[in-house]
């Protein structure tokens, strides 16, 4: 099953898509994306900032 993420409103002089990063990454606090056949890992960390890695 895959998930599609709800975008949040942005703000009116930002016209890119805004999504929740904690909805992203749901209770585990890590997500996986993939590009061209790569797979990127979100992570928040406990300081509330987040990672992305290969």
């Amino acid at each position: 099953m895959t998930m599609q993420p709800k975008p949040l409103d942005a703000a009116p002089d930002l016209k890119l898509p805004t999504y929740d990063a904690r909805t992203l990454c749901g209770a585990a606090d890590q997500a996986q994306f993939v590009l061209e056949d790569k797979i990127y890992t979100l992570r928040i960390t406990r300081a509330g900032k987040l990672i992305l890695t290969k």
